[in-house]
């Protein structure tokens, strides 16, 4: 009697079995950044004593004072994250949710550790993510877009079909259609120097797409108040310290553009949790544990501990408990009064 070998997995078996969601374990990364984090944190509590002068200092300042605060924050269980990341993405959907979608998410995060307006955040990082990396095969389907595009089929139908940005789509038509980078971005700011049919596509698309649409304005000034009502918190409690529209103004006229500019620098000694914090960055998002939104914020943050040591950054709405910035702490806006932005 013979006995079968069992067989080995195939490539595509392997690709199939689901990865685990997140990044590595945060206590794992703590462990690997252990004398990193000490090195940054002896930065932060040295900066005011260096013989060059650091970046945003004013020439002339008060000596430091010292201030320390305790910062009560509720992160997120990754697993409820990742719970959540496999019901706010669907097939095709880009855009502005109706109303019952979004009473459908609602109804999913009651009784869960996440809110409403946390669920629409990480959905709008998940898709982000997905636009970017999925932007190598949008671009690889540009001629076989463009035949459809011709036939009659709208934007907004190929993004349903094949699982792209609405804008994105629209702009690689109209590289298609010869259309320089210049024209591109000149009749996107201008519609009403496109053609008529394409006039109405960029509209649908547009409506249809809150990843790539062109106006951004309504985040920006939420993002921007925020900012403020971060600032004025310390402020209020005597922390002095300086904005970033101060130091993007100085650092125009000194290299001819914003080199570093986190939202608050401070000019005190500022502890927070226990941990010095030499700058803030406020974001008006919520903190998933997502690749693409975590890259991009370790880049950015690692400048600003280079220039001053460890920092912080304040989540409108809150953070996973697995994200980790090595040298950046996480807080959340619990602390915050923001009835000003209600």
């Amino acid at each position: 009697m013979t006995t079968e070998k069992p067989r080995k997995k195939t490539r595509s078996q392997n690709r199939s079995r689901s990865k685990r969601y997140g990044n590595t374990r945060k206590s794992i990364l703590l462990e690997r950044s252990k004398s990193y984090i000490e090195e940054v944190e002896k930065k932060a509590n040295e900066r005011f004593d260096r013989q060059d002068r650091p970046m945003g200092f004013p020439t002339e300042t008060p000596p430091p004072a010292k201030h320390s605060f305790e910062w009560k924050t509720q992160p997120v269980p990754l697993k409820d994250e990742e719970n959540l990341a496999k019901f706010v993405i669907r097939k095709g959907e880009f855009g502005w949710l109706e109303d019952g979608r979004v009473d459908e998410i609602a109804k999913f995060v009651d009784g869960k550790n996440m809110n409403l307006d946390q669920a629409l955040s990480l959905r709008s990082a998940l898709l982000q993510q997905k636009t970017v990396y999925s932007h190598g095969r949008l671009k690889s389907r540009a001629k076989a877009l463009f035949r459809l595009y011709n036939e009659g089929v709208s934007v907004v139908d190929l993004s349903k079909r094949f699982d792209f940005p609405p804008m994105n789509i629209f702009r690689i038509i109209l590289g298609e259609k010869r259309w320089s980078k210049s024209r591109i971005k000149e009749c996107l700011r201008d519609p009403t120097k496109m053609k008529q049919r394409e006039r109405d596509e960029f509209e649908k698309a547009e409506a249809a797409d809150r990843v790539s649409n062109v106006d951004q304005s309504e985040t920006h000034t939420r993002a921007d108040l925020f900012e403020e009502v971060l600032a004025d918190w310390f402020e209020s409690r005597g922390v002095n310290l300086r904005r970033q529209n101060e130091m993007v103004s100085e650092q125009r006229i000194e290299h001819g553009r914003p080199i570093n500019t986190p939202d608050i620098l401070f000019l005190d000694h500022v502890e927070i949790n226990g941990q010095p914090v030499a700058w803030i960055d406020a974001k008006h998002f919520y903190g998933a544990d997502v690749s693409f939104q975590r890259k991009k914020m370790t880049k950015q943050m690692s400048r600003y501990i280079d220039e001053w040591g460890s920092g912080a950054v304040v989540y409108r709405h809150g953070f996973s408990e697995n994200l980790f910035i090595p040298g950046c702490l996480m807080l959340d806006a619990g602390v915050l009064d923001l009835s000003r932005m209600a």
